[in-house]
């Protein structure tokens, strides 16, 4: 008995243990960088981040010359980003200090199609200028994620995937479209034909 006792404690404490791996792999899928004297960890603000849903820039600056590193604030006045996604020109976010929580700053965006995305920070703190991507992927911060494998109990297309289904109505559309002007082109010609064969056997 005391061997199962003990095997159930272990057993326990190694659920445990994963299940705080999982989450704190969650809470820390950010990307970390020195540029300069200062640490920058980035990514979404919430993970997993799916599309179609409204999220935001997680961005966190510390000073690591200081024993600890103390968070930099008032980098909302000196700081620039923006966010891009296949290859499409750059969304501009507003740059916002987190309320309660200094050193650390929002850029709300919502991403409207799935797939790796990139943060564009510039500017300067103090005298260091600042010009730095980070990427979304396996050793960065999650890419944006489709939403099919969460939703319930029914699923409903996102905004990247009802713009595909509407360009195919209209491509659809279109195409039927061509069809009825010419076969009216057709039936005009035929009519023509027929009305000139008739003045000819007059």
């Amino acid at each position: 008995m005391k061997v199962f006792r003990t095997l159930k404690v272990v057993m326990t404490a190694l659920i445990v243990l994963a299940s705080l791996g999982i989450y704190s792999g969650r809470a820390y899928a950010h990307e970390r960088r020195m540029v300069g004297a200062y640490q920058f960890v980035v990514g979404w603000l919430t993970e997993p981040a799916y599309v179609g849903q409204l999220n935001a820039l997680d961005l966190r600056v510390t000073d690591t010359r200081q024993n600890p590193a103390a968070p930099v604030s008032g980098l909302e006045k000196t700081l620039t980003a923006d966010v891009a996604a296949g290859g499409l020109t750059p969304f501009p976010l507003a740059v916002t200090a987190r309320f309660g929580t200094a050193g650390a700053y929002n850029g709300v965006v919502m991403p409207t199609v799935k797939g790796t995305y990139t943060f564009h920070i510039t500017g300067k703190i103090d005298t260091t200028n600042i010009d730095e991507k980070f990427t979304s992927g396996p050793n960065t911060f999650g890419d944006i994620e489709d939403t099919a494998a969460v939703q319930y109990p029914q699923k409903v297309p996102v905004a990247d995937e009802l713009g595909k289904r509407l360009d195919s109505i209209q491509s659809g559309v279109d195409q039927t479209r061509i069809l009825a002007i010419v076969a009216i082109a057709l039936a005009v010609v035929g009519l023509g034909g027929a009305a000139l064969a008739r003045r000819r056997t007059r």
